[in-house]
């Protein structure tokens, strides 16, 4: 399971795409439209802050991938960030300063989370 996987994992979002799959396939071949998978929303901010709410740490996760990692219960150590960030794509002159590398990646998770059916603010993906 790659890293961003295990994030959209820990926030539900996947799983019913998974589930929804073997029809989605089975109405696209049968039909001369292609059908597209519904993919059901998820509540990120409301998920997120939930779990910071019930957290004994004050962690920031709309602007910190450290505290978004952590509140997830998912690895946050630099080894693990630079993990995902290269398994996302970051640029490599971010790479090399971890402060543009977590910016990069903070806002890339957030957008990345949208493409998959998060519910993400506007505010939070500018």
């Amino acid at each position: 399971m790659s890293f961003f996987s295990s994030i959209l994992s820990k926030l539900g979002i996947g799983s019913a795409e998974a589930a929804e799959t073997p029809v989605a396939a089975q109405t696209t071949s049968t039909s001369s439209t292609p059908a597209a998978a519904p993919i059901s929303e998820v509540d990120v901010v409301s998920k997120l802050e939930g779990l910071a709410a019930s957290n004994p740490e004050k962690l920031n996760w709309k602007t910190s991938i450290v505290d978004m990692l952590k509140l997830l219960g998912i690895d946050s150590s630099l080894s693990a960030r630079k993990e995902l960030a290269a398994e996302l794509g970051c640029p490599s002159d971010k790479m090399g300063d971890s402060a543009q590398m977590n910016m990069w990646l903070h806002k890339t998770v957030l957008q990345k989370l949208a493409q998959n059916g998060g519910n993400i603010p506007k505010e939070l993906l500018d």
